[in-house]
């Protein structure tokens, strides 16, 4: 069998004294979108700052058999992880592009920079047509759009999004899951996605992981996850 694009073993995070994650393990597979689910609190957040280097961290992170624990983010980055935080991040004082460029800190390619702005301008047109307008001044779907294209600019293996759905309308979701599928499809980039619409996320997703209390306690194909009668009645509503 492959070895998984990112593996979590065992990984325990807190925050001084107050444990959060108590031994996640928890993959993604190259190409591969993984949802993680779970009510407040339950420390999905926190397991996508875990991988990031963002939260003290005991255990094993690797992304392509690299260990990943203990290592500042900005090494994490480069090893190819983009993370798209709740609540998009972007830069309200910059343009559209400023962000777009911002995203490709990393990258010495001038031309593949380039390249590559004008490719996310065609994936999300809206972005296009306000390349010059700064992102503070943008609708939530916008600024969303926004920082998910940022991710991609750093040429990732992996895409970590964080709630991509909060405070959207429904039909700004749906069409932002719809371009995020294509993205996966036609880039190959893995995604590990935390999301409260777990119907959509499921319906988008090649696995599922159910966090409570900073503990997997259920994982499997979407279709399994989905069909869990404890997971329709906590997070489905039937």
């Amino acid at each position: 069998m492959a070895e998984p694009l990112l593996q979590l073993s065992g990984v325990h995070a807190a925050y001084g004294d107050v444990e959060v994650l108590r031994g996640v393990d928890l993959e993604v597979g190259e190409g591969e979108v993984v949802v993680l689910l779970g009510a407040n609190g339950a420390g999905k957040t926190t397991t996508l700052r875990a991988i990031c280097g963002m939260v003290g961290t005991r255990g094993s992170v690797r992304l392509g058999g690299t260990e990943l624990t203990g290592k500042p983010t900005e090494w994490v980055v480069r090893r190819g992880i983009s993370h798209v935080p709740q609540g998009r991040g972007v830069f309200g004082v910059l343009s559209v592009e400023e962000n777009l460029r911002v995203g490709a800190w990393n990258r010495t390619d001038a031309k593949g920079i380039e390249a590559d702005i004008e490719r996310w301008y065609t994936v999300f047109p809206r972005l296009a047509e306000r390349r010059t307008q700064l992102a503070g001044g943008m609708s939530g779907g916008e600024q969303q759009m926004l920082a998910v294209a940022r991710g991609l600019m750093a040429r990732p293996r992996l895409l970590l999004l964080d709630e991509p759905s909060l405070g959207l309308a429904q039909i700004i979701t749906r069409e932002l899951f719809a371009q995020l599928e294509a993205i996966n499809r036609e880039e190959s980039v893995a995604m590990l996605i935390v999301e409260q619409n777990a119907e959509l996320a499921l319906s988008f997703a090649h696995r599922g992981y159910v966090l409570e209390s900073g503990s997997i306690v259920l994982s499997g194909s979407a279709d399994a996850v989905r069909g869990n009668e404890d997971m329709r009645r906590a997070y489905l509503g039937y």
